[in-house]
């Protein structure tokens, strides 16, 4: 057997946690290291974990002052001596058998990279979002267009923008830790980049010669965490952005990734208005400020000559207003549509 490393970061989560972490010691793959970052908790969580490694010698409790999840995540990872890698979000929970199935489908045919589907658990009701039909094997031509695809989707993809961040998340895959190490990857702070999984698969799948895909929920996401780092207003999102598309655009040009992977950014540019947008409805500020704030993020050199370059005829017709409300900058008409996609999802 090949040992698993799997990295849980933990930060105040002490009403969560005991269901991750039973998720990961009751996984059918024993071969198991389990790196529990405590990532300076001030509740409880602290004391849960060492209830669980007193019981457990696979977990190994790691405590550090407050870096975020990144931070959190890096430490795991210069800790991890497992074959392979897997981040878990300590609200989250994993089946008993996603491990093993994604240790027996990377060895089997030698991939780089296993991903797996997930389910959204909300307070009232389970949604499971579907990335591919079946499961799939991908060899290096495919896995560059997964690598493509995580920079931003094109074509025919577009009638789905939903989709766009549906591969990014760190959790959800199993990694080589040799391709981690080796090439000394890691996660950049969210206070600097706003997202850090994406930066950190980029990166990690410029690496990648094959991949595969299993048609299986193995991920919980939990949405009903109130206290999530994605339920609240971020009054930098938009300037952490530009730098995370920035460093994006400067990865794609120092590796010669060509005019595909320039496409797919520029579109992700468009598409994070949907993003953009529904943080700022978060604002406490009045409909006049959230207005001029929209105005000014669809009046920036990026998000202009973004939308110039947009295809639109992919997109479903409510989509395609949306976007053709942010061509031509109407602030007013694209946060009254906003307020109507807040609505249909419930946020």
């Amino acid at each position: 057997m090949n040992t698993v490393s799997v990295i849980i970061p933990v930060y105040n989560v002490e009403k969560y946690l005991p269901k991750c972490v039973d998720s990961v010691i009751g996984q059918t793959y024993a071969d198991l290291e389990i790196i529990c970052v405590n990532d300076g908790s001030l509740d409880n969580s602290a004391d849960i974990l060492e209830g669980y490694a007193q019981k457990d010698s696979r977990i190994k409790i790691i405590n550090q002052t407050n870096q975020g999840l990144s931070g959190a995540r890096n430490t795991g990872i210069s800790h991890a001596t497992g074959e392979y890698t897997v981040f878990v979000d300590a609200d989250d929970w994993l089946d008993t058998q996603a491990i093993e199935e994604a240790v027996s489908v990377m060895q089997k045919n030698s991939c780089d990279a296993v991903m797996w589907g997930y389910t959204r658990e909300f307070a009232d009701k389970s949604v499971e979002k579907k990335i591919f039909d079946g499961d799939r094997i991908f060899g290096e031509a495919e896995s560059r267009d997964i690598h493509r695809r995580l920079t931003g989707l094109s074509g025919a993809e577009l009638s789905h923008p939903e989709d766009t961040d549906a591969l990014v998340t760190a959790w959800g895959k199993l990694y080589r830790t040799d391709i981690i190490k080796e090439n000394k990857l890691s996660f950049v702070d969210t206070k600097i980049i706003g997202t850090e999984d994406l930066l950190f698969n980029m990166h990690y799948f410029g690496f990648v010669k094959s991949s595969a895909f299993i048609d299986k929920p193995f991920n919980h996401y939990r949405k009903d965490n109130e206290s999530s780092l994605t339920r609240s207003y971020k009054s930098q999102l938009f300037v952490q952005w530009s730098e995370l598309y920035s460093r994006i655009r400067t990865y794609i040009e120092e590796n010669s990734l060509g005019a595909d992977f320039r496409t797919a950014l520029d579109n992700r540019i468009c598409l994070s208005m949907i993003g953009l947008g529904l943080n700022e409805l978060c604002n406490k500020s009045s409909h006049s400020v959230r207005i001029k704030n929209l105005k000014s993020i669809l009046e920036s050199e990026p998000y202009v000559r973004a939308y110039k370059n947009l295809e639109f005829g992919f997109f479903p017709i409510h989509w395609k207003i949306f976007f053709l409300m942010c061509r031509v900058r109407c602030a007013t008409g694209v946060y009254i549509l906003l307020n109507a996609i807040q609505m249909l999802i419930g946020k």
